[in-house]
C-alpha cells in the first residue's frame, strides 16, 4: 500500500485509462533517492495487468555503453523488429548490436523505437516503465525521449522515474516531495517510543525509504530511545549508512558478492560467478534481502544498496573487483562484452596506460557503428585521460569533442575541444574542433563569439589548407549575418580575399552578404547573383546558399534549395542541419504566400530544434512563425511569439532573428490599422542586411501614420534593392511604395500590372487594396470597387483575416455590400499543421510508414491524423485526397 501519493496515483490511473482507449501519454516522476518513484512505478505495473509491460532500469556503471539501457527495455519485444520498415529495422538492430550496420542517425533509431513500441502495443495497450532514468546511457535516453515526445495515438504510456536533475524537456512531470507527517508516521513501526518516532520523522524528511530502512538499522539502545537514532547526514547518505550497517553483519563471501555485483551492473549471474562471486556468498546476500536472483539475472532491491555496497568497500577491493570482471569478460560471446571489459579495465587503472586507452579507443569505434555518439565521446575522453603521449591525448580529446557534438552535447563538446586544441596541429582537426566550439556558441551562446572563435583559428589552417580556411571564413560571415555585426563580416571577407582564389561559389556569396550588411546593396546583390553555381556543394554549403537566396529576394530558389537539403538530411540523418533547412524552407514558403505549407514546415523545424536543444534555432523559427501568423491575422499568437522571440534574441545578440520578429510585429500592426505602432516596430529593424526586405512595410507605415518625411530613406533603400534584384514581385512592391509616397495613380496601375506577371498573391492583394483606397479617396468609387474586390478575394483565399477586414471596410465605404467573411479557399486550411503535412504526403501516394519516416511519427499516429483529417475535409477515403490537394495548390 502506498501512503501519501493519492494525486500521483490518480494521474497514473488517468494515463492508463487513456491508453486503453488508444491514446498515448508520458510522465516523468522526479525526486530524490528513496522518495517513492520506484513504488509508484510498481503501482503502475499492478494497475496494468491487462497491458503489455516493458521495464528498464538505469545502471550507473553502464552509462557509457551505447543503447545498453534501450536493449534492456526492449529485449522482450525484439522479435518484432522485422515488422518495421527496412531502414528502421536496420538502424535499431545495428544500434542494439544485433547485426552489423553502418552508422545511423540517432533520430532514425528513435523513429524505429517509436514504431516498435506502436507495433508491440498492437490491439492492446503498452506500458513502459523506466526506473533510474538518470543513469541511462545518453543514446538510449535520447531515443526514448524522442519517442515519448511523439506518442499520440499509439496506445503507449511511458513513465520515467528519475532524480531531480534528469533532462526531459517537453514531457509532463511530477516532482515528489517528502510525505506529510500522517503518511510518514504510518510507515514507522508501531512499537517505537514517541521520542524515537518524532526524531525519525524529523530526520527522514518524509523520505519513504528512510522511514522503512532506518528503524531496521537501529541498535537496541537506539530503538529504546537511549541514544540519538540518526546522525546529521543527508537522507540518501543516511539510508546508505543503514544499508551498510546491514552489510557489515554479513559473511565476507556475501559482501564480496555484493561488491562484484555492484561493480558489474549487468546482472549476469555467470559473469559474477566467473569474477569471484561464490554461490554461497550470493545465496547469503539474497537471504539478507539486499539483492534478488531471478533465473540467470541478479538485481539489487534498490539502487542505494548498490551504491552502499560499492562505496563502502576499500579502494583496493574495488579495483580488484573491476580487474576480476574484466578477466571474466575475456572471450565472452556477449555483443557488448569487449566494451564492458574495456571500461572495467579503465576503472581498475589509476595512472596512464596506453594499452587500456587503446581498448577504449576501439570501444569508441564500435560505438560509432551503432550511432552511440555520447558513449563514443565518453570512451575517447577516458582514453585521453589514460594516454601517455600528449599528442595522442589531444587527438583523442578531439575525437571525443566531435562525438559529443554529434550527440548534441554542445557544452561538453566545446569543453573537450578547448582541452584538445593546444596540442593539435593537423589542419583538418583544427577545422573540426573550431566548428565544434563555434557551433556551441551559435546555438547556446552568441553568433558574434562564434565568429571570433573561427577567425582566431584561420591563420593556423590557412598556411597548410587554404581551401579549408575558405570554408571557415564563409562560416564566420554566416555568424556575422546572424549577429548583424559589420566588423566581423568585413574582417572575415578581408581574410577571404587574401587567400588563393578557389573559384568556390560560396566565397562570392559570403562577400555579397558582407556588402549587404555594410549597406552596399548594389555590390552585394551582384556578388550574390554571381555565386549561384551550386554544383558540388554538400548540405552545409547548400544551407548557406539557401539563406543567401532569401537575402537576394529569390524566395522560390531558396525554397527549392532548402527543400533539397531537407530531403538529404532526412535520408542521411544529418538532423542538426535539418532544422536549419526547414527554417529557410518554411520562411521562403511564407514569402511566396503559401502560408499553410509554411506553418507545417516551420512547426516541424521548431519541434526538432527543441528536441536538439538548439536555442538559436528555436528563437529564429519562433520569429519566423510569428511572421506567418502576422499575415494570417493571428493577433495573440503573433504577438506572443514575436515579443518573446525578439526579447530573447536581443539578449543573445541574434540580430537576424530579432529582425524577423520586429518585422512580424510591424506587419501585424499594419494589418490592424495601427500605423504609428507599425512604424515604431519597423523603424527598429536594422536598415542593412536582411532588414532591407522590411523597408517596403516601413514606407507604408510612415505614409499611413501621416509621417511621409520618414518614408524617404526606406523608400530609396527598397527601390535600390528592387532595382538590383530584378524580380517582378519586388518591382511591383517598389512601384506600390513609390505610389504611396507620391500619391501617383500611374505607379499604382503599373504595380497592379507587374503583379500579374508573378504568383505572389499576398503582395498583389496589398497593392490592390492600397490602390483601391486611393481611388475611393479620389471619389472614384466604381474604379475603387474593382481593386478592392480583387484584394478581398485574395485575402479571403489566403486566410489573411485582418487585411480582408480592412478590404471589406473600404468596400462598404464605396457603397458596396461585400460578401460575408468566409474561410480561406484553401481546403486544407481546416487542418492542423501536422495534419496538413500528413495529408499532403498521403495525397502524393506515400504509405503511412513512409509518411511516418519523413515526419518522425509512428505509422499508427499517421493513421490517426488521417482519421481526424477525413471528416474535416468532407471525404471518406484515401483516394479522394489527391483531388483535395490539387485544388489547394490551384487556389
Amino acid at each position: 500500500m502506498l501512503y501519501g501519493r493519492s494525486e500521483e496515483q490518480a494521474e497514473i490511473d488517468r494515463l492508463l485509462d487513456g491508453t486503453r482507449e488508444g491514446r498515448s501519454g508520458a510522465l516523468v516522476l522526479r525526486g530524490a533517492a528513496g522518495i517513492g518513484k520506484s513504488a509508484l512505478l510498481e503501482y503502475a505495473a499492478d494497475r496494468a495487468a491487462d497491458m503489455r509491460v516493458l521495464r528498464g532500469v538505469g545502471i550507473e556503471s553502464e552509462a557509457a555503453l551505447p543503447y545498453a539501457a534501450l536493449h534492456l527495455l526492449l529485449r522482450s519485444g525484439l522479435d518484432r523488429i522485422d515488422a518495421l520498415p527496412d531502414a528502421q529495422a536496420t538502424a535499431l538492430s545495428g544500434a542494439l548490436g544485433l547485426r552489423d550496420a553502418p552508422p545511423e542517425s540517432r533520430f532514425l533509431v528513435g523513429l524505429a523505437t517509436l514504431s516498435l513500441l506502436s507495433e508491440l502495443a498492437g490491439d492492446r495497450a503498452l506500458l513502459c516503465l523506466v526506473d533510474d532514468a538518470q543513469w541511462f546511457d545518453q543514446a538510449s535516453l535520447d531515443t526514448l525521449l524522442f519517442a515519448a515526445r511523439r506518442l499520440e495515438a499509439d496506445g503507449v504510456v511511458m513513465i520515467f522515474g528519475a532524480r531531480p536533475e534528469f533532462p526531459a524537456t517537453g514531457l509532463p512531470e511530477r516532482r515528489l516531495g517528502g510525505l506529510d507527517d500522517a503518511a510518514a508516521a504510518a510507515l514507522l513501526p508501531a512499537d517505537l517510543p514517541p521520542q524515537v518516532r518524532e526524531r525519525l520523522l524529523q530526520e527522514s524528511a518524509g523520505n519513504p525509504l528512510a522511514l522503512v530502512e532506518l528503524p531496521a538499522a537501529l541498535t537496541p539502545e537506539q530503538r529504546a530511545g537511549r541514544l540519538s537514532p540518526v546522525g546529521a547526514m543527508p537522507v540518501a547518505d543516511r539510508v546508505r549508512e543503514a544499508f551498510h550497517a546491514q552489510m557489515s553483519g554479513l559473511p565476507e563471501a556475501a559482501r564480496t558478492a555484493l561488491l562484484i555485483a555492484a561493480a558489474d551492473g549487468s546482472g549476469e549471474l555467470a559473469t559474477l560467478v566467473a569474477a569471484g562471486a561464490s554461490p554461497p556468498g550470493l545465496e547469503a546476500a539474497e537471504r539478507s534481502r539486499l539483492m534478488g536472483i531471478n533465473g540467470s539475472t541478479v538485481g539489487f532491491r534498490h539502487p542505494l544498496i548498490r551504491a552502499a555496497a560499492y562505496q563502502s568497500a576499500p579502494l583496493t577491493e574495488r579495483l580488484a573487483a573491476h580487474r576480476a570482471l574484466a578477466d571474466a569478460l575475456t572471450g565472452s560471446a556477449s555483443p557488448d562484452a569487449a566494451d564492458r571489459r574495456a571500461w572495467h579495465l579503465a576503472a581498475a587503472t589509476l595512472g596512464p596506460d596506453e594499452d587500456v586507452a587503446r581498448q577504449l579507443e576501439e570501444a569508441a569505434g564500435r560505438a560509432r557503428t551503432r550511432g552511440g555518439h555520447a558513449a563514443m565521446a565518453a570512451a575517447y575522453q577516458r582514453a585521453a585521460e589514460l594516454s601517455v603521449d600528449p599528442v595522442r591525448r589531444s587527438a583523442r580529446l578531439a575525437a571525443a569533442a566531435l562525438a559529443a557534438s554529434d550527440a548534441g552535447l554542445m557544452g561538453r563538446a566545446a569543453a573537450l575541444a578547448d582541452s584538445a586544441t593546444p596540442d593539435v596541429d593537423d589542419p583538418t582537426m583544427i577545422v573540426a574542433l573550431t566548428q565544434v566550439r563555434a557551433h556551441r556558441e551559435v546555438e547556446l551562446g552568441t553568433p558574434l563569439a562564434a565568429g571570433r572563435i573561427i577567425l582566431d583559428a584561420v591563420p593556423r589552417v590557412a598556411v597548410h589548407a587554404p581551401d579549408q580556411a575558405t570554408w571557415l571564413l564563409v562560416e564566420a560571415v554566416r555568424c556575422a549575418w546572424f549577429s548583424g555585426d559589420v566588423p566581423l563580416a568585413a574582417h572575415a571577407a578581408a581574410m577571404l580575399r587574401e587567400l588563393p582564389v578557389t573559384g568556390w561559389p560560396l566565397a562570392d556569396q559570403a562577400e555579397g552578404l558582407t556588402r549587404l550588411l555594410g549597406g552596399d546593396i548594389a555590390a552585394g546583390l551582384a556578388l550574390l547573383d554571381a555565386g549561384r553555381d551550386l554544383s558540388g556543394l554538400g548540405v552545409p554549403g547548400l544551407t548557406f546558399a539557401a539563406g543567401a537566396c532569401l537575402a537576394a529576394g529569390r524566395a522560390a530558389l531558396a525554397e527549392e534549395i532548402a527543400g533539397r537539403v531537407a530531403a538529404d538530411c532526412q535520408q542521411s540523418g544529418m538532423i542538426g542541419w535539418l532544422a536549419f533547412a526547414l527554417q529557410d524552407q518554411g520562411f521562403a514558403q511564407g514569402l511566396l504566400g503559401r502560408y499553410g505549407d509554411a506553418m507545417g514546415t516551420l512547426d516541424a523545424g521548431l519541434r526538432l530544434a527543441r528536441d536538439l536543444g538548439h536555442e538559436h534555432r528555436v528563437l529564429h523559427l519562433t520569429c519566423c512563425l510569428a511572421w506567418i501568423l502576422a499575415d494570417q491575422g493571428d493577433v495573440p499568437g503573433c504577438r506572443e511569439k514575436a515579443e518573446e522571440g525578439v526579447r530573447r534574441a536581443d539578449d543573445r545578440g541574434l540580430v537576424l532573428a530579432a529582425t524577423i520578429g520586429r518585422w512580424a510585429l510591424g506587419r501585424l500592426e499594419l494589418g490592424l490599422g495601427n500605423a504609428d505602432a507599425a512604424l515604431r516596430h519597423l523603424a527598429a529593424v536594422p536598415p542593412t542586411g536582411f532588414g532591407v526586405l522590411a523597408a517596403a512595410d516601413q514606407v507604408e507605415a510612415a505614409v499611413r501614420s501621416g509621417r511621409p518625411d520618414r518614408a524617404g530613406e526606406p523608400l530609396e533603400r527598397y527601390l535600390t534593392w528592387a532595382r538590383h534584384v530584378g524580380q517582378p514581385v519586388s518591382d511591383a512592391v517598389a512601384l506600390r511604395c513609390q505610389a504611396l509616397v507620391d500619391q501617383d495613380e500611374a505607379s499604382f496601375a503599373d504595380a497592379v500590372r507587374v503583379h500579374e506577371r508573378v504568383d505572389q498573391p499576398y503582395e498583389q492583394a496589398r497593392t490592390r487594396l492600397a490602390y483601391g483606397e486611393w481611388l475611393r479617396r479620389s471619389r472614384r468609387r466604381a474604379d475603387a470597387r474593382v481593386q478592392l474586390r480583387g484584394a478581398l478575394e485574395i485575402f479571403d483565399r489566403l486566410g489573411a483575416e485582418l487585411w480582408a477586414r480592412r478590404s471589406r471596410a473600404e468596400l462598404r465605404a464605396t457603397g458596396d455590400v461585400p460578401a460575408a467573411p468566409r474561410r480561406s479557399g484553401d481546403p486544407l486550411s481546416v487542418l492542423t499543421p501536422q495534419e496538413r503535412e500528413v495529408v499532403r504526403l498521403a495525397a502524393g501516394g506515400a504509405s503511412n510508414r513512409d509518411i511516418g519516416a519523413q515526419l518522425f511519427l509512428s505509422p499508427r499516429t499517421v493513421g490517426y491524423h488521417l482519421y481526424k483529417a477525413f471528416p474535416k475535409l468532407g471525404i471518406t477515403s484515401r483516394s479522394q485526397l489527391a483531388a483535395i490537394a490539387r485544388s489547394a495548390m490551384v487556389e
